[in-house]
């Protein structure tokens, strides 16, 4: 072999399991420092003030994993993180009982309404987004943690 070629070779089984037991749980932070962003609108059905009306916002989501490596070498794969979150880009999240609803299915645009059981907070949606991104990732995660910023005063998760 040439001087200055690496060899590439490929970890044993044993090698690999014997790395993911060094590793321990890991920590993997998504949009910690340049935030997921997602444009998605909302309102507050029983809000006394201007958040009952329909309006918009364009998130900054960050989101924290804990769990073993895989054999892959990570946590998890960043794009099941973030195809989970985009799920709600460009959507109207509503409660269920808003008339608005209705409304969307009778205009055709049923698809663009994300229907929560509360009111769609960023308290609720970071809750939201964890019980779904736990529910979407592999056995391996122990954690998930979403912090959703609504606004540059309003931050809600973690």
């Amino acid at each position: 072999m040439p001087q200055g070629v690496l060899e590439e070779t490929r970890p044993s089984a044993d090698e690999t399991a014997a790395l993911q037991s060094r590793a321990g749980e890991r920590v993997l932070h998504i949009g910690r420092d340049r935030p997921i962003r997602i444009s998605t609108g909302h309102r507050l059905l029983h809000h006394d003030g201007k958040c009952s009306r329909p309006h918009g916002h364009n998130y900054e989501i960050s989101v924290r994993v804990v769990g073993e490596l895989t054999d892959e070498g990570w946590v998890v794969d960043k794009g099941d993180v973030t195809d989970v979150i985009d799920e709600w880009d460009h959507r109207f999240l509503v409660e269920a009982g808003d008339p608005l609803v209705d409304a969307f299915e009778q205009s055709g645009d049923a698809d663009g309404t994300v229907v929560l059981d509360a009111p769609p907070t960023a308290e609720v949606m970071a809750v939201v987004l964890e019980e779904k991104l736990e529910a979407a990732l592999s056995d391996n995660v122990s954690a998930v943690s979403v912090e959703v910023r609504e606004t540059g005063e309003l931050c809600a998760g973690f």
